[in-house]
């Protein structure tokens, strides 16, 4: 497996992203689902990194926002069969550093309470519950967590 920064503007990502958009949307409602589209994720202050198993496919990506306050993770997701594989903490690892080199001193992110295997992921790399943060509203989907950057 390799993890590297990449384009979000591949097929093979564009497949990810919708296969993530369409297990959120059948989750929450549409109002409630914070997403960053493509066009959005090509800014210039977002890292995206892709997990690829050996044969060089798509198995996993998420994006860190960077700001002077923190980084914002975003677009978390690994392939149903590919978990387990530690794609997950491997693109954690990644974003945690990109944004630690980018200066920020901690890491967010929203997710949401019905994807209890995320958020136990999430607690397991450090991170706690926390309010709402930069422009979020206080949503019931809605779940914040940050984790100081060393």
């Amino acid at each position: 497996m390799t993890i590297a920064f990449e384009t979000p503007d591949q097929p093979d990502v564009h497949a990810l992203i919708a296969e993530l958009d369409d297990y959120l949307y059948a989750l929450y409602p549409a109002e409630s689902v914070y997403a960053l589209d493509i066009r959005s994720l090509l800014q210039p202050n977002i890292r995206f990194a892709v997990a690829r198993d050996v044969a060089g496919a798509a198995i996993g990506c998420a994006a860190v926002v960077l700001t002077p306050e923190y980084g914002e993770l975003k677009r978390m997701y690994v392939r149903p069969a590919a978990r387990g594989t530690g794609a997950a903490a491997r693109l954690m690892q990644s974003l945690e550093q990109a944004a630690a080199s980018a200066g920020c001193p901690e890491m967010v992110l929203e997710a949401g309470p019905a994807q209890p295997e995320a958020l136990a992921f999430y607690t397991r790399s450090g991170f706690q519950r926390c309010g709402p943060y930069g422009d979020y509203p206080d949503d019931p989907h809605s779940v914040f967590m940050r984790k100081p950057l060393a």
